[in-house]
């Protein structure tokens, strides 16, 4: 069969999919279309055939370019003709899944997050359930990553066909394993994430600022690139000692072996947070917001904690609480957010749920 993946970047298709791609490949012939990135070659390597799809521009609202888009993925579809096509991330979803549609091809849409248009009521919120209505309304099967994005997409008559839950993009347990917890004389915190306000980045920060007085023997990392202007910011808080800025990671697994907790103030709509996924396998306590996409990870004091959105004292707070743990009181919370992973999140969940709408298709066939 071939099968034809459409999504806006590289880095998420092969941290988050690659072990499904590498499934794929074993018996199938699988094209990717997406903008070209650094790792389209890892992409290429493992035997994926590289379509790249320049007019696809993640931040862009111009409606001829998005048109434009539609009848690009058009022309891929008949050019290439896949039997299933299986689409990621908001344009994707929509544009190719309304391309999908147009010339009566299988498809299968994973929505990761329904983006900041849909956050808030008003106009945006709008047209953008409008188009997901139109990309969506022959789908295969429509994937969720958590229950509060599918409840609002079926209350909105978004979705009308078929759909089920995934957890997440999973994770692989092989690449995330526990290692001895750190038991030094510092406690070592960490922000992982694109470094942009929504992700709760001031959050952070405005805690590090206050713990470090309290707690020179803490510190705080930051690992993620810059989606924002906080490049000066962070330069300045690298230099006096307040924060240590990693810039981008590629091997985070090798960063959570250092760490004692990670905090994800985030309230940017996520799907299901991949890093608290990776967190948690690596063995380590989590402390993220309650909101739809992170709460699902966490175990209010079973695994980490629970902190509100934008409330920087609510997470100054429950740092304070994890600091008077013991270092065994830390660990167990670690090896209990493996265990609550190995249980819900393990990606080979995600990878048999996708072979089970390919089957349908040979079943047709």
């Amino acid at each position: 069969m071939k099968i034809l993946i459409l999504a806006n970047n590289d880095v998420g298709l092969y941290k988050f999919r690659k072990e499904l791609v590498e499934e794929l490949l074993k018996e199938h012939e699988v094209f990717i279309c997406l903008p070209n990135g650094d790792y389209i070659k890892e992409l290429v390597s493992l035997g994926c055939k590289f379509i790249s799809c320049d007019l696809l521009d993640r931040h862009g609202t111009n409606p001829i370019k998005e048109l434009k888009l539609i009848f690009w993925y058009k022309k891929v579809l008949r050019d290439h003709k896949p039997d299933i096509v299986f689409t990621y991330t908001i344009k994707p979803n929509v544009y190719g899944g309304a391309a999908c549609a147009s010339l009566n091809i299988p498809y299968v849409v994973n929505v990761t997050g329904l983006g900041t248009a849909v956050e808030n009521p008003g106009l945006m919120q709008l047209v953008t359930v409008n188009l997901y209505k139109y990309g969506l309304r022959k789908a295969q099967k429509v994937f969720f990553q958590n229950t509060e994005n599918r409840d609002f997409m079926v209350n909105k008559g978004a979705v009308k066909g078929k759909y089920d839950m995934l957890p997440g993009s999973g994770v692989n347990l092989n690449n995330y394993t526990v290692s001895e917890y750190p038991n030094g004389e510092t406690v070592d915190f960490v922000f992982v994430s694109r470094i942009m306000k929504e992700k709760g980045i001031d959050q952070y920060l405005e805690a590090a600022k206050e713990i470090k007085k309290r707690h020179p023997e803490t510190r705080f990392h930051i690992c993620g690139f810059c989606e924002q202007a906080y490049e000066e910011e962070l330069q300045r808080l690298n230099e006096d000692g307040t924060i240590i800025y990693h810039g981008l990671v590629k091997d985070m697994a090798a960063i959570y072996k250092q760490m004692c907790c990670t905090i994800h103030p985030t309230y940017y709509p996520e799907g299901l947070s991949n890093v608290l996924l990776e967190s948690a396998a690596s063995g380590r306590p989590i402390i993220t917001t309650n909101r739809s996409g992170c709460r699902e990870v966490v175990d209010n004091g079973i695994n980490g904690y629970v902190v509100k959105e934008k409330d920087s004292n609510d997470l100054i707070e429950k740092i304070e609480m994890f600091l008077t743990l013991s270092v065994k009181e830390r660990s167990d919370m670690g090896l209990a957010g493996r265990n609550k992973v190995e249980r819900e999140f393990n990606r080979q969940i995600v990878i048999q749920k996708y072979l089970s709408e390919i089957s349908q298709i040979k079943e047709v066939q």
